[in-house]
């Protein structure tokens, strides 16, 4: 999602993330050894199944707490659409090829710092795995599998057609403040904050590069702790962007709510989306379930 030209950490950085993490998270004791590094723990991520009141807030995000609800709500239909062609193939008699699990995935245009700095930029929630029967042995027919993935792909449509158009246009409008006065001077101040903690960085992307970099090249004991302290670099340079670009967001979607040209699109996730997740949920065994902190 983020690409730059790579650069180096400086040697302050390294040292500063190294010390951080190891000062700022909790040992374990039953693992803990003289001779060696002390473990820790990092407590993961939990999901939650609480539905926003309006369900406008889980398709037209307008903060990164929110977007929560529009990435669980992304996974819900990838595995809706799973769950419907691996049923077709069940009821055939066959096993579908492997495909690759949901994941959630978060927003660059909403980050969620509450949400990063506790596990790190780019670390979330586990998703659920879907629950099967025992699953036949022999493999379908490439008709079969086309037919099966099909089915999939209809449940799937049947629930993502219900918003993704008028999510499409809210999305485009969010990018609009990337050209905002406010928004521009505020991220202006990322390379003077990323540098009090050490880190080279002209802005954003630049930042994610480097911190790619560097967890590329850790030691796989120290990969979650130099995560998490990254994730709070991020999150506490990027509050006072989003202190600007929160309000503003929330703004937008008043207008964009107010539009006459989306009232029926609003109209119809207000009435029918939410009884649509149910009534998907009851058919395919399928959890709406979203991250939190």
């Amino acid at each position: 999602m983020f690409r730059s030209p790579r650069r180096a950490l400086t040697a302050a950085a390294l040292a500063l993330l190294t010390t951080a993490a190891a000062t700022s998270c909790t040992a374990a004791p039953a693992a803990q050894s003289a001779s060696g590094p002390r473990a820790v723990t990092v407590t993961p991520a939990r999901l939650g199944d609480i539905l926003p009141a309006d369900p406008v807030r889980m398709v037209l995000p307008a903060t990164g707490a929110e977007s929560r609800w529009t990435q669980g709500l992304d996974v819900f239909v990838r595995q809706v659409e799973q769950a419907a062609a691996a049923s077709c193939a069940r009821e055939r008699g066959f096993t579908l090829p492997a495909s690759d699990p949901a994941a959630f995935i978060r927003f660059s245009e909403l980050p969620d710092l509450d949400f990063i700095a506790r596990h790190g930029t780019s670390e979330s929630a586990t998703v659920p795995a879907l629950s099967a029967g025992p699953a036949p042995a022999r493999s379908g027919t490439a008709a079969g599998v086309r037919a099966c993935l099909a089915r999939g792909k209809t449940a799937a449509g049947a629930l993502r057609d219900r918003y993704a158009d008028v999510q499409g246009q809210w999305f485009g409008t969010v990018t609009s403040l990337r050209r905002d006065p406010a928004t521009v001077r505020a991220l202006h101040t990322l390379p003077d904050c990323f540098a009090r903690y050490g880190i080279e960085a002209r802005d954003e992307l630049d930042y994610f590069a480097l911190a790619d970099q560097l967890m590329q090249t850790a030691d796989a004991s120290e990969l979650p702790l130099k995560e998490r302290e990254l994730g709070r670099i991020y999150a506490a340079c990027m509050r006072p962007v989003e202190a600007v670009r929160e309000p503003a967001r929330a703004k937008l979607r008043t207008r964009f709510l107010a539009a006459p040209e989306h009232a029926d699109a609003v109209h119809a996730l207000r009435t029918t989306l939410v009884p649509a997740l149910r009534a998907a949920e009851k058919r395919y065994g399928v959890p709406l379930v979203f991250p939190e902190p």
